[in-house]
């Protein structure tokens, strides 16, 4: 499992963002060492999935700001900012019956509701401390600590974004994209903790995790009208992290090689840009990839962002959770 971080490029690369990230993916599945895509079972898999259940995806109104126009934006947009640490989250203090995402989204969401969205310049003060206390985390526990830490560095990039490029003012993303997630995705990757780029035998393997799911939550907060109107939502991929390919696993769909499995199962961190930390949501990404084909192939035109949907809210289950998924401590996820 060593690491993959050389420098290199690929000339073949396509050069749109959403389709370098769905060949790169490609390219880390077909030399894979440490997890492979069951080929064969995806039509069976594709078509036994409750397609019906992504028919109408929604945001849990309980667990975030929704209904209040240019604040929701703020919300989202903050949100998003902070929208990893799942490498952490085994030791995060949790809401009661909540996951550690919806722990951190609940907890912003009632810090929005007391006191209002924070202005551009508030984003930029903030500290770990501050963080501590929006999030209920108390000081002392080093895990704990560290994240708060970066979220205080990540809710500190968005605020000089905001202010250095759009006067501060959270609508000016959203203009400059103008109606494109990928436009979205790139402008939001001037902030480093949404430049999800790994190098893998010398080809860069964009994953830009956050800064998809950026539009697609935009689009669920807004009922893709107004700032969730996206021209080209459907062209999202999945949005990598450590519970997709997770239940894509216990499923049947990839299977981990022996050293890999057991790392995972013992509690073993998985490094950051190595191989199979890459391997792991390369290789999640393109099996989604392959049951969105054979779907579409089927006559039901369901794209990966709908797929993902599906795939992390049956990661909430008991089945899934019962199971230790792979854990790396990063800004990404």
């Amino acid at each position: 499992m060593g690491t993959s971080r050389t420098e290199g490029n690929d000339a073949s690369m396509p050069t749109g963002l959403f389709d370098q990230i769905r060949a790169a993916c490609r390219k880390v599945a077909e030399r894979s060492v440490h997890v492979q895509i069951r080929h064969d079972r995806i039509p069976a898999y594709a078509a036994g999935l409750p397609l019906e259940r992504i028919l109408a995806p929604a945001l849990d109104p309980a667990a975030h700001y929704l209904g209040h126009g240019t604040d929701t934006l703020a919300f989202i947009l903050t949100l998003e900012s902070i929208n990893f640490g799942s490498g952490y989250f085994p030791c995060m203090r949790k809401r009661p019956g909540m996951s550690g995402y919806f722990t951190v989204a609940s907890a912003l969401s009632d810090h929005f509701r007391r006191n209002g969205p924070p202005c551009a310049r508030e984003l930029g003060l903030l500290t770990a401390n501050d963080c501590g206390r929006i999030f209920d985390q108390a000081q002392g526990n080093p895990a704990m600590d560290e994240l708060m830490g970066l979220y205080a560095r990540a809710l500190n990039d968005l605020g000089r974004f905001l202010q250095d490029r759009f006067d501060g003012d959270f609508r000016g993303p959203l203009a400059e994209a103008d109606h494109s997630a990928e436009r979205l995705a790139i402008l939001l990757a001037a902030m480093p903790f949404f430049r999800d780029v790994e190098i893998y035998d010398g080809v860069a393997v964009s994953f830009y995790k956050r800064a998809q799911i950026t539009a697609a939550d935009l689009a669920l907060a807004f009922d893709r009208q107004n700032y969730g109107l996206f021209r080209d939502l459907d062209r999202l991929t999945l949005f990598a992290d450590n519970l997709v390919p997770h239940v894509l696993r216990l499923d049947g769909i990839l299977v981990y090689d022996p050293g890999l499995l057991a790392a995972i199962e013992a509690g073993e961190a998985i490094p950051l840009g190595s191989r199979a930390e890459i391997e792991i949501r390369a290789c999640a990404l393109q099996a989604v990839e392959l049951v969105g084909t054979e779907l579409r192939r089927a006559g039901h035109p369901v794209s990966s962002m709908a797929l993902d949907h599906l795939l992390w809210n049956r990661g909430q289950g008991s089945h899934y959770k019962a199971r230790p998924r792979h854990r790396t401590r990063c800004v990404y996820y």
